[in-house]
């Protein structure tokens, strides 16, 4: 397997768990519960606003000791990007863009059938989390099949 496949198998787990254990720990309790639209605007911007800098911290964390872990196993350097692994990237970050766009459309579209400010936050995070899944879910594709 290659750098760049273990990269982005780490980056689709990471993907997956931070979003996923942050909001577990923060809809504990059921935060929301009887709160008007000021106080659940209020609360999803205090939610997102820790997620970025909580999301940025644990990914570059995980790089740097994914970086000396797999430099300690396998005594290699990681290998330099190419053309090949920079049409990867674009290719896979197009997917990626394409997944949020469409998760902003549709947390618009629950806006306008009056299904809340929540149920747009909640399209909002997990077009997020998952245009971060698709990106990686893509580099494997394409490092496994070829561009």
């Amino acid at each position: 397997m290659s750098y760049q496949e273990k990269k982005s198998y780490l980056n689709l787990l990471g993907g997956v768990l931070i979003p996923g254990i942050y909001f577990i720990i923060i809809f504990m309790g059921n935060p929301l519960e009887g709160l008007n639209t000021d106080e659940q605007l209020y609360f999803w911007a205090k939610s997102i606003l820790w997620l970025i800098p909580i999301t940025i911290a644990l990914h570059i964390v995980v790089a740097i000791v994914f970086g000396f872990s797999n430099a300690s196993i396998t005594r290699e350097k990681p290998p330099k990007s190419d053309e090949r692994d920079q049409l990867i990237e674009l290719k896979a970050m197009r997917n990626s863009r394409y997944m949020f766009g469409l998760g902003c459309i549709l947390g618009l579209i629950t806006l306008v059938t009056g299904m809340g400010v929540s149920a747009w936050f909640v399209s909002f995070v997990v077009s997020s989390a998952l245009s971060q899944v698709i990106e990686s879910a893509s580099q494997l594709y394409y490092y496994k099949n070829g561009i």
